[in-house]
């Protein structure tokens, strides 16, 4: 749907939003395009409360200094199982990029990895589109990827299967199915995890922090702590 389309887009030009993914946490793996729209566009959305602590823009910014000079607003959504804080979290900041739109503003939302991977911009993309709005995701290096590619192995091979699964809820009936395992999101739930992957007998091996100053590489079960980040990604081969 182009821009001006919809109820509140009659007869004037409307901007878009962006969901662009930023990559792991390496700034030399930010993609050109992504580079691209920090220095062309003026309004730059983060998740959280302050938008210079956003992960997201300590990576941007130091590919694209200029980002520091933007316009940075701040999309707040909490981490909460109640569904309806979060449709109250999405409905508000969707308004938010929405007043930009109405003003003919394009709008970048900013976001650790790849825009489609468990990705917050994907709940407000919905009804910004649905208000009538263009959208458009920009992909970036997905964090799984980018930790294979430190580990320095493939994830998958010839006819191989990969499972991605958010490993703090979706673990209860162990790693069953035939192929290789990417859990992410295990950090709070680590301990648990790894009695499972002890069990599954996979080759396991970790990245924390993948492309960040403070990240650490484990290299079996063993080594990986019971305390670990949020931002800890497993790769569990047959």
């Amino acid at each position: 749907m182009g821009p001006g389309c919809g109820p509140r887009g009659e007869g004037m030009e409307k901007g878009k939003a962006y969901g662009v993914g930023v990559g792991p946490g390496d700034p030399e793996l930010m993609t050109l395009k992504a580079v691209r729209l920090i220095k062309e566009n003026q309004v730059f959305a983060f998740p959280g409360k302050d938008p210079k602590e956003s992960v997201a823009y300590k990576i941007a910014v130091e590919a694209a200094p200029e980002l520091a000079e933007k316009e940075l607003i701040s999309i707040y959504m909490p981490m909460t199982m109640d569904r309806d804080a979060q449709k109250k979290s999405h409905r508000e900041g969707a308004d938010i990029i929405e007043k930009y739109l109405d003003e003919g503003r394009n709008v970048v939302y900013l976001t650790l990895g790849d825009s489609t991977i468990y990705c917050t911009f994907s709940y407000l993309q919905k009804l910004i589109e649905e208000d009538g709005y263009e959208t458009e995701l920009v992909s970036g290096i997905t964090s799984f990827c980018a930790a294979a590619a430190r580990l320095g192995i493939p994830i998958v091979e010839w006819n191989e299967v990969m499972h991605v699964v958010p490993a703090a809820h979706k673990l209860e009936s162990g790693l069953e199915l035939p192929g290789n395992y990417v859990l992410m999101k295990s950090g709070s739930h680590m301990e648990e995890v790894k009695g499972i992957l002890r069990e599954s007998g996979r080759k396991t091996q970790m990245v924390e922090n993948c492309g960040m100053p403070d990240e650490k590489i484990y290299r079996s079960v063993e080594e990986i702590p019971d305390e670990a980040g949020y931002f800890s990604l497993i790769i569990a081969k047959e």
